[in-house]
């Protein structure tokens, strides 16, 4: 508290002590009547919520009062005896969780939360809320890295364009998507050299197959980078995002944990989509939003002079095209999902819900099945490293005409026609 605010508590517990205290002697049954009205009547009590004076209150103040010679000062309000200390944090989960913070000092509060838990360092009716924790470590001083952890970071800028794209995912507004509203998640690549957006739209997921339809059209657009530099999340880890970059001789670079300043461009890039462009739009859409996003990039942002390269980002990047390198044809080939699948005794085999027929050879072999998101009934089948062309869709009423001759190989009978008389008949 302020020394004004103390004073106004003081100034008040007098305004009730004061006929008890001065001059006037009361007897022993007008003290009893004036304590009984004290503590029946509802007060204004300055910074809190109670309404209600005990008995013990008031005596308490007229005896320290009275004890330091009728001074002002003695009503004031005591700080805590225990302030700076955490009151919902025991004596021994403190000292756990400083000696965990101390272990693992670039954690953040729900990691160290999980990590107790995990290695029991809390009761079992123990619940530690991530406010608690963050008072308490800034009371030890410890949400700040030691100076000998402090590290010596440096802008940099790619030298070329195409050689390093940083990409990340904001969260976006909420669309329309029928009669539903859904979150929408916003993945997006800038160039580290022109500032340029390669390529930038909203999803309603923030998962792989997202991520991976944004890639493939940012790459068709603006040709192939030397380096992605994304994060940690789950998607970016993923095992088929890494065997698209190598094979494309892209080099995938993660983000080093809890060190978000290396994506500081992409980062800044959202800042400025979220102060100039989700400023001026309204409920939409999916599709009229990235319509209104694709317009804005195109029209504003690659437009205006960048701040800090002097340059608009579209002249700085195609300053030097002889630099970028082109997407090959066979790009979405790139982009090919691998399924392992065991053809079965009639040839067929089921992938995503689709019936397909393998060549005769392949009957009871385990093959690899090679295809895209957007073409899944082109399926490519590879057995020992060896392509045997593309899968043939099923069709049950072609095989119900096929009948083989005495050499085994498989003849397709014309087909029958009804008439409406009810006969047979064959052409």
């Amino acid at each position: 508290m302020t020394e004004n605010e103390k004073q106004r508590v003081a100034i008040f517990r007098f305004s009730v002590i004061h006929e008890f205290v001065g001059g006037a002697a009361l007897s022993r049954a007008e003290k009893r009547r004036l304590m009984k009205q004290r503590c029946a009547r509802k007060w204004d009590i300055p910074f809190s919520d109670r309404t209600r004076l005990s008995r013990s209150a008031i005596l308490r103040w007229i005896r320290i009062y009275k004890d330091s010679g009728e001074r002002l000062e003695s009503l004031y309000p005591k700080g805590r005896s225990d302030i700076g200390k955490s009151r919902a944090i025991d004596k021994e989960t403190g000292l756990n969780l400083i000696h965990l913070r101390q272990e693992v000092p670039e954690a953040t509060v729900p990691v160290l939360i999980r990590t107790m838990k995990k290695r029991s360092l809390l009761l079992p009716d123990k619940e530690l809320k991530p406010t608690t924790v963050y008072r308490f470590l800034h009371a030890q001083n410890l949400m700040k890295p030691p100076e000998d952890q402090k590290q010596d970071r440096r802008k940099f800028e790619a030298e070329l364009p195409n050689d390093i794209w940083q990409s990340d995912v904001m969260h976006g507004p909420m669309v329309s998507v029928g009669e539903r509203q859904r979150k929408s998640y916003l993945i997006a690549f800038i160039d580290d050299h022109s500032r340029l957006i390669p390529y930038a739209r909203f999803y309603l997921s923030e998962k792989l197959t997202s991520f991976l339809d944004a890639f493939e059209k940012a790459l068709l657009k603006r040709g192939l980078p030397r380096k992605l530099y994304v994060d940690n999340g789950a998607a970016y880890r993923s095992k088929h995002l890494e065997h698209i970059t190598a094979s494309l001789g892209i080099a995938l670079i993660h983000a080093r944990p809890y060190k978000p300043q290396g994506k500081g461009k992409i980062e800044r890039w959202f800042r400025t989509l979220r102060g100039q462009f989700l400023t001026e739009v309204g409920q939409m859409s999916l599709d009229e939003l990235n319509g209104a996003l694709e317009l804005w990039i195109r029209e504003v942002y690659h437009q205006r002079v960048h701040s800090a390269t002097g340059h608009r980002p579209l002249d700085r990047f195609t300053s030097r095209m002889e630099c970028l390198r082109a997407c090959p044809d066979d790009l979405k080939d790139h982009f090919r999902i691998i399924a392992r699948r065991r053809v079965a005794k009639d040839r067929t085999l089921t992938l995503d819900g689709n019936l397909f027929e393998a060549p005769v050879q392949l009957i009871g072999q385990r093959v690899d099945l090679l295809y895209h998101r957007d073409s899944p009934k082109r399926v490519e089948v590879r057995w020992q490293q060896k392509s045997y062309g593309f899968l043939t869709p099923v069709d049950l009423k072609v095989n119900c005409r096929v009948k083989r001759d005495k050499n085994n190989q498989a003849q397709i009978s014309p087909e029958r026609h009804k008439p409406s008389g009810g006969k047979v008949w064959e052409p």
